[in-house]
């Protein structure tokens, strides 16, 4: 699909409550043995450390080696996810010399609302696939009317795994690369309203990704298709969604991107499973209503009606796409996905 991409806005949630540091970190969001939803928001600085000016600093969790690394940085201002319990946050920073400090936070994360999400907005007559992601004849190419050049592999591994059949995708690229992989698992025409419900899981790649597509394209019983897509914006640092711009004839779809909602890949937190969902419904003629997306349970409202049909001559089918964005000169990325259930009524 073809991006428009968006100037990169950054942005950073107020917070309130600090902790003083110990060794030269101060966090300042979340507060300790507070509760959060995930994602919550990390807000933390260091000016420096055992008397050196900090040069990085990062964050990781509990026991885990794994650690997100904000080089260059005295600050650290990031939405981060992890799963629902009580957990450890140790939040670094390391000086310009080789000296380290850190400071811990408990934080207990809430189970999030994303279950009850979709029995509420789900119909219990609507036609549900699961497990998209261990279906056969995933397919993946370059995305053409992106920048750069990319390849992709893509399969399913034992390991990490949310329920069992995980789908690695596996993307190298150059300048800005764009890798797209999708799948079709239904030729139903008649459906409008559709539910999105996945776990993702990031690497340390995800320093290399700009953005993480998912989208959903339907055939109507007019023969257009009509081009549904969200996706989490690293250059604008918001949720986005796609517009056909143009005509069905004359195509020219485009990102937007929703203003007040966050969202940056490069953001999530690393080697942990994310939930990502979104509800959409569209009409006979095209329009799609994108109504909201979720990350761990964190809902983002978007209630913005658009045109996105496309007259593609393809025949009667429903995709899903799942695309990762290259960022940068060059890089490899690795995304992992568990537990793709679309369901529609």
């Amino acid at each position: 699909m073809h991006i428009t991409r968006a100037l990169f806005v950054a942005s950073s949630l107020a917070v309130s409550m600090s902790i003083p540091a110990m060794a030269g970190v101060t966090i300042n969001s979340p507060a300790n043995n507070s509760d959060v939803s995930s994602p919550f928001t990390l807000s933390a600085s260091a000016a420096t450390c055992s008397s050196q000016n900090v040069s990085s600093m990062g964050y990781s969790f509990d026991s885990s080696s794994d650690t997100t690394v904000f080089s260059g940085k005295q600050t650290i201002d990031a939405s981060i996810g992890s799963s629902s319990g009580t957990h450890t946050l140790h939040v670094k920073a390391w000086g310009d010399k080789g000296s380290s400090c850190v400071t811990d936070v408990v934080v207990n994360v809430q189970s999030g609302t994303s279950t009850e999400t979709s029995d509420t907005l789900v119909p219990s007559d609507a036609v549900a696939v699961s497990s998209i992601q261990a279906l056969g004849g995933w397919a993946a190419e370059h995305d053409d009317g992106g920048p750069g050049s990319s390849s992709g592999s893509t399969s399913i591994v034992s390991s990490p795994s949310k329920y069992g059949s995980t789908r690695r995708f596996e993307t190298s690229y150059s300048n800005g690369g764009d890798e797209r992989y999708s799948v079709s698992f239904s030729d139903d025409a008649n459906d409008t309203n559709f539910f999105y419900d996945a776990w993702i899981y990031l690497t340390s790649s995800a320093s290399d990704i700009a953005n993480l597509e998912m989208d959903v394209n339907q055939v109507m019983a007019d023969g257009k298709t009509v081009l549904i897509g969200v996706q989490c914006d690293g250059y604008s640092g918001e949720w986005a969604y796609t517009v056909n711009k143009g005509s069905s004839s004359d195509p020219k779809p485009s990102w937007v991107g929703k203003s007040g909602t966050h969202c940056n890949p490069r953001s999530w937190s690393q080697n942990t499973w994310h939930h990502v969902q979104a509800y959409y419904s569209r009409d006979d003629s095209g329009n799609i209503t994108y109504h909201s997306v979720w990350l761990d349970g964190a809902e983002s409202s978007i209630n913005e009606t658009v045109y996105g049909a496309a007259s593609l001559g393809w025949g009667p089918t429903i995709n899903t796409q799942f695309q990762v964005d290259g960022l940068g000169s060059s890089g490899h990325t690795t995304v992992y996905l568990d537990a793709l259930t679309i369901s529609r009524w």
